[in-house]
């Protein structure tokens, strides 16, 4: 079965299995008269009849029908699989050709993108970013997956540097909303894997804003199952890391970031310092230029303050929170949702249960709306906490 006699492409499993026994149809012939002798088979093999077989095709090209009873049955037994199988195409073949057939695709369509296509690729991350905030994760997680998909093989597939750029910039931000949303559906461990993932993307456009980021990200999963200590340490080395290679917006994020990670930590001073330095550097940020998206002023720094003055049970929390409360865009359901389990917390700490029951009974309700399985966590440990006084 030589080169010059046979395709290099093995056209059945049969003719690819007995490629990968080194034998000729001849030799094998042998080999399967001999394996029926000694196993009682009453089927035999010819070399032309093995090589019909093998090829799917008789003398005069036309395909073959299923072979006898008793030839299927030897085949089967020398081999293990069904004769089905054995006569159809090798599935790695198969797949080999879809693969092949795929990867011109996306080759062909990421060449395609343009700025008019990343431009309506970031209006549809912004339109999902505003059901999810208004709607909650639990109706918008599985259309960021989507995209991350769709993404994710585009940026793999382009060739083009500041092309690859923009889709790698737009995949740790679809990655980053992929881990908050992770989060909050109660999945720390899922989530851990999408910023982890993020990161990886965000190392491919110049500048460390898109890292700084998701990595960031990462703290929160810290918190969420308890490693308080290491969020802290890793916080402060993403900060570092970040200082004045990025903008002033996204360094007041970070900042912010920090002092909730110092204040579940229960480091008060350090926590408020680096809340300082967070309205320090918002009040002197104008535009926001390229980066990550940050859903961050005044407002937001009050209510993302106010959770760690309650963390830390300072009752000044309490007007802080109020405060952001009345000021918040009603668009944001989730950071509601989280600024009334504040409340509720401040209200417990300074013994006032029937305002913080208030804000419980709200929390829960919108909490279930949107499917926030970590907000409903923090209402039941809080419950808990009353009861036991």
């Amino acid at each position: 079965m030589s080169d010059e006699q046979e395709p290099r492409t093995s056209r059945t499993l049969l003719e690819q299995l007995i490629r990968g026994r080194h034998e000729t149809y001849d030799e094998f012939s042998a080999f399967a008269t001999n394996f029926a002798k000694d196993c009682g088979e009453p089927g035999t093999l010819s070399a032309r009849h093995v090589k019909r077989l093998a090829s799917g095709r008789g003398d005069s090209g036309k395909a073959l029908g299923r072979p006898q009873p008793a030839t299927a049955r030897l085949l089967e037994r020398i081999f293990g699989v069904g004769i089905d199988e054995l006569l159809a195409p090798p599935r790695d073949s198969r797949k080999a050709t879809d693969d092949d057939r795929e990867f011109r695709a996306l080759l062909r369509a990421s060449a395609r993108v343009d700025n008019t296509v990343l431009d309506l690729l970031r209006a549809q991350l912004n339109v999902t970013r505003r059901l999810d905030r208004q709607l909650g994760a639990i109706l918008a997680h599985d259309e960021v997956v989507a995209k991350i998909d769709q993404v994710g093989k585009l940026m793999g597939h382009s060739v083009m540097p500041t092309t690859r750029e923009a889709l790698a910039a737009l995949l740790s931000e679809l990655r980053t909303l992929a881990g908050w949303q992770a989060l909050d559906l109660g999945n720390a461990a899922q989530a851990w894997q999408h910023y982890a993932s993020g990161t990886a993307a965000a190392k491919e456009p110049a500048g460390r804003a898109f890292e700084a980021h998701t990595r960031a990200g990462q703290a929160f999963v810290l918190l969420d199952i308890g490693d308080s200590a290491v969020a802290v340490d890793l916080m402060e080395t993403v900060r570092r890391d970040a200082d004045r290679s990025t903008n002033r917006l996204l360094r007041s994020w970070l900042a912010a970031a920090h002092g909730e990670v110092l204040a579940a930590d229960g480091q008060r001073s350090a926590s408020l310092r680096a809340f300082d330095q967070a309205a320090s550097l918002l009040a002197d940020e104008g535009e926001q230029d390229a980066g990550p998206y940050l859903a961050l002023d005044a407002v937001h720094l009050g209510r993302w303050r106010g959770h760690a003055l309650a963390r830390i049970g300072e009752p000044e929390a309490v007007d802080v929170l109020t405060d952001a409360l009345s000021r918040l865009d009603p668009t944001f359901v989730r950071a509601e949702t989280a600024l009334r389990v504040d409340l509720a917390m401040a209200f417990v700490a300074m013994r006032e249960h029937e305002q913080a029951h208030v804000h419980i009974r709200r929390a829960q309700t919108l909490a279930a709306d949107i499917g926030s399985a970590r907000q409903l966590r923090r209402l039941e440990r809080l419950k808990a906490r009353i009861e036991s006084r």
